[in-house]
């Protein structure tokens, strides 16, 4: 029997719910693992919900946000962190200029819709006209600087709306996911239906190499 369009509605949502439970319970494993000294690096830091808690533990934190209504959020909320530094960019596999997409209802509440910002074109729901130049950093350069001084890198968040996919992979064929003790992401194959086959191909070879309790691409 097929579903009405309020059942298929109801088990997206128990789904989303799941998820989120999911990984609220991971962060608070990461967050308990994390010592003073240890670096920490959250890409996609928005309004900085995850940040506080990695540098509540004393690590380093990192934390890249290219909005720039997020990131003036994240700047009142840790600022004036000691252990935390804010850069003002996106992430990804090379450095250069970027394009930040906003979501077509991004008017409608402006700092609820920073969630969606992304650097790829095309994904549902965004607006292509609207967009916003921005910097990107080189993540896996940057994450070689780090382990300049570091033996590893304790926990690496991806939550960038779809720049993930290029990132990831780049990542994995660099060895640097090797060098990191647990990577989270979310991946977005329901905002780029056009790349859905990529992210399969990308998470079998993630799958095939390193367990979850290393590279986890579940977080949301």
């Amino acid at each position: 029997m097929s579903l009405t369009d309020a059942e298929r509605k109801a088990r997206r949502k128990a789904r989303r719910r799941l998820a989120r439970a999911r990984a609220e319970g991971m962060l608070s494993g990461v967050v308990s693992m994390l010592r003073p000294g240890d670096v920490a690096v959250d890409c996609g830091a928005n309004v900085g919900e995850v940040a506080a808690q990695l540098a509540a533990t004393g690590a380093r934190v990192h934390a890249f946000e290219p909005d720039p209504l997020a990131f003036a959020a994240l700047s009142d909320r840790l600022g004036k962190a000691d252990n935390v530094t804010l850069h003002y960019a996106a992430v990804g596999p090379e450095a250069g200029q970027g394009a930040l997409h906003r979501a077509t209802d991004f008017a409608d509440d402006p700092t609820a819709r920073t969630t969606r910002s992304t650097l790829v074109p095309g994904g549902a729901g965004m607006d292509s006209a609207d967009t916003l130049p921005v910097q990107v950093v080189d993540l896996p350069d940057f994450l070689r600087t780090c382990l300049k001084s570091h033996d590893d890198i304790a926990f690496l968040k991806l939550d960038i709306e779809g720049a993930e996919l290029a990132l990831l992979d780049r990542l994995d064929r660099d060895g640097l996911l090797h060098r990191i003790r647990l990577t989270v992401a979310e991946t977005h194959e329901g905002k780029f239906p056009a790349l859905r086959a990529s992210y399969k191909a990308l998470r079998d070879r993630i799958a095939a190499t390193y367990p979850k309790t290393r590279v986890n691409l579940e977080w949301t």
